[in-house]
Parts: C-alpha cells; structure tokens; sequence
C-alpha cells in the first residue's frame, strides 16, 4: 500500500506578529471618530450578516457607539504593516483589514487585537484561509483553499483540522471524514483518483483498525489494518471468484487462512509471508480431502502417505 501523505498545510501563519501594538510607530497616522464612520469593508456581508449596504453601516455604528469603538483610517505598525478598521483603547477590536508588507491579508472581526470571529487571511503564497477565528487561530468552522488547488472543508482547532472535514485535490482525489490535531483520525472514507476507496477507521493519517478498501478491477478487501497494511483477520475477495479469509501481517496471507479457487477447490492452513507454509488441509472440486505438508508454497509431501 502506498503512504498517504496528502494533509493539508497547518499550524501556518494566521496572525499578526506579536507586540505590533506595542510598537507602533510614533508618526502613525490615525484618524479616529467614536461615530458615523462608515467602515468599507469588501465583505462586510459576510461578517455581520446580510443586508443592504446602508443596513450593514448601520449595524456598524450601533456596533461602535455599543462597544466604544473608535474608527482608523490608517495605523502603520513598525513592521510595515497596516491596519484600518475599528479600534477599543488602542486596540484592534471590531471589523478591521489588515495588510502585511509580504502581502498577506486578514479581513474580518478583531477582538482585543487578535483575530476573533468570522474572518478571511490570504497567505502571501497564494492561499487563502475564510472562516471562524479564536485568539488569532483557526477555531470552529473554516474553508482552506490552496493554491495548488487543494482545499478542506470543515472544523478546526487551534489552527489545526480538527473534527467533521472535506478534503479534495487537484487530481481529483477526495476524503470524508474525521480528522484530530491536523490529521486524518477516526472513521472516514478516502476515494483515489482511479477509483480506489478505502471506507473505515484511520489513526495519525494511516489507516488503521477495521475498513473495507475496493480496488478499480473488483478486488476487495473487508478487515483489520495497521499502517496502512492488512493486518489482522480479514476476507479479500477476486472479481473472477477467488476469495480468502483468514490473517495477514505486513500485507500478507501469514497465519491460519482458508484460500478458495474459483472452481471450488480449497486450501485450509497455515502461511507465511503469502505463501502456504506448515500443515494444511486440501480439497478437490469432487469434495476429497486430503492432510498435507506445504513450504513456501510448495506441497512437499501427503500427511496421509506416512
């Protein structure tokens, strides 16, 4: 099986660097009103609900006189950065926009200078974060959109993929389930681009503990895995009727397993590392059974003959 390492980039830059407030250059330009400011905001839609625009400035300036917001229309951070949008005692707090000298953009609600509530972040590197924000961080509910065209679609936790999610990739590959810290875990369904899917239980983004994975050319396989690999007690069946049940270790028939050809005749024993290998039983299509002694893969002679 192949290693599936196609997670989407976490933990990446959300915020504004630290102590920028603290370090505001003394010639900044501000400009603050506590009232009838309009604040343009490109998506102000989205952040305070919908509504035509003179509906939407409205809410803003209830907002402000509220809350006590005073409105910038310009604060240059010692960084290089810039800020316009609604201030409480010196801080970024209320709908803001905020532009950093590498290009990266946040538009959305501030609380106590730190991204909080619904808002959107372009990555100077193209992709663009849109949802739900907590202390600066990736909280609740978000869409990530690479732009190499990969996105997710789903909860967060602390800037990480965390609970229910979509995932998909350009190459039309996609998943359906849970994720934990940034990574693929618990139950979920993973679909290839040729039409491979694996249905069941991941752990640290590797499938792990019991799923069913079908290939394109009808083969299946319903049981136990381990990093990515048959392990365990499982059934893999052939399109042309072939079919075994028994254990696999490392991706291999290794252990007891019952293997059936499609004509009916049986083999019912031990193996190893794919191969029959120990003491068997051997059926023919007629029903005779016969009590054998098999290495790697080989029946080197009848028990019934001694």
């Amino acid at each position: 099986m192949n290693q599936y390492q196609r997670q989407l980039k976490s933990g990446v830059k959300h915020s504004a660097p630290e102590g920028e407030t603290q370090k505001q250059k003394s010639q900044a330009k501000t400009k603050q009103q506590s009232e009838n400011k309009n604040f343009q905001s490109t998506n102000a839609a989205i952040y305070l609900g919908n509504g035509k625009p003179d509906d939407i400035i409205t809410q803003l300036e209830i907002q402000a006189q509220k809350e006590g917001l005073q409105f910038t229309d310009e604060l240059v951070f010692e960084n290089g950065a810039v800020y316009k949008g609604y201030l409480k005692e010196q801080m970024r707090h209320g709908p803001g926009f905020q532009i950093w000298p590498d290009g990266a953009k946040y538009e959305g609600q501030w609380k106590n200078n730190k991204a909080n509530g619904k808002g959107k972040f372009w990555h100077a590197d193209g992709d663009v974060y849109e949802g739900d924000w907590q202390e600066d961080k990736a909280n609740g509910y978000g869409v990530y959109i690479h732009v190499n065209g990969a996105k997710y679609e789903g909860n967060w936790k602390n800037d990480l993929q965390d609970g229910f999610g979509i995932e998909s990739w350009s190459d039309g590959s996609k998943y359906q389930g849970e994720y934990k810290e940034g990574m693929k875990h618990g139950k979920g369904k993973y679909i290839w681009n040729d039409g491979s899917t694996y249905d069941g239980q991941w752990f640290e983004n590797k499938i792990n503990g019991r799923g069913l994975y079908e290939w394109p050319d009808g083969r299946r396989f319903d049981g136990e895995w381990k990093d990515n690999n048959m392990h365990g007690r499982g059934l893999y069946t052939w399109k042309d009727g072939r079919r075994y049940e028994g254990e696999y270790y490392n991706d291999r028939k290794h252990g007891f397993g019952t293997y059936t050809w499609q004509d009916g005749r049986q083999y019912s024993g031990e193996w190893q590392n794919g191969k029959q290998h120990g003491e068997g039983s051997y059926r023919q299509v007629n029903g005779a059974e016969r009590k054998g002694l098999w290495e790697d893969g080989k029946r080197i002679k009848w028990m019934d003959e001694e």
